[in-house]
């Protein structure tokens, strides 16, 4: 069999495996010890809701929220996170003048954040994209780091001496060797934007899918947190999966190595 042909085989179903533990564990409500399935809705009556949520009319409202909230504070986090990552990785100058707040700062919580951000911004939809933004800043930040450090110092010797100046060396080896890192950052920050958007909206929103999973919560309609979850997952991946495509484009000279 075709290789590409069998991975997808395997994926498919490692899925279905999943959803038959999922219908078997929930159908028959099996008690674990330490976790229960009593209460978890089947995979047919969480399909239900998701129809019913499309058939609603809201569910294009809640998307286009959770949508342009993500992508306006990520898209913020890539060009604040980007450019100091470079000059931390480069100078020790702006690495002992910008490093240290950021560390202290790096720790903090999303929801550590959302009652200094509702003080801070004039409207609830501004702190939900600031906590965004807070999420996917220090991944990129961070990775951006440690790619233009790993950059071969040989590369950087051999363009200084064929008279390379500062601006060609960043843009001719720097760039390039730290490109790999930075798209993984990338795309980890935006796992992690959506992880902080979600908890942003269970208290801040009106329209979204983290508080659309926070209403189904709060009236024990159980099938309709699952949806959410679901659309969470789902989105949160297809975002970080086009960012990995888009990041190969962008770098056809690197390819991942270290699997069979």
């Amino acid at each position: 069999m075709n290789r590409p042909y069998a991975r997808w085989l395997l994926r498919a179903a490692s899925l279905l495996l999943c959803l038959l533990f999922w219908q078997l564990a929930a159908n028959g409500h099996w008690d674990l010890g330490l976790v229960t399935f009593a209460n978890v809705p089947t995979p047919l009556a969480v399909i239900q809701a998701a129809f019913g949520l499309g058939e609603s009319g809201s569910l294009g409202r809640h998307l286009g929220s959770s949508l342009g909230r993500v992508f306006a504070g990520y898209g913020a986090a890539l060009l604040i996170g980007v450019a100091p990552g470079l000059a931390i990785g480069r100078s020790k100058w702006a690495e002992d003048l910008l490093l240290p707040p950021l560390e202290v700062l790096r720790p903090i919580p999303a929801v550590a954040w959302i009652p200094l951000a509702i003080l801070m911004f004039p409207s609830s939809e501004l702190s939900m994209v600031f906590i965004t933004f807070t999420g996917a800043l220090f991944p990129i930040l961070l990775n951006t780091v440690h790619g233009v450090e790993g950059v071969d110092r040989r590369l950087i010797a051999s363009a200084k001496s064929l008279g390379a100046g500062r601006s060609a060396i960043l843009l001719e080896v720097i760039l390039p060797g730290a490109a790999p890192s930075i798209i993984t950052g990338l795309a980890i920050g935006m796992g992690t934007s959506w992880f902080c958007l979600v908890t942003a909206e269970m208290i801040a929103g009106q329209y979204g899918i983290g508080y659309y999973t926070w209403a189904s919560y709060t009236v024990q309609n159980y099938p309709d947190i699952v949806v959410g979850m679901l659309l969470i997952g789902v989105l949160g991946m297809g975002s970080s999966l086009l960012i990995k495509r888009l990041g190969g484009l962008f770098t056809p000279w690197h390819r991942p190595r270290g699997k069979a």
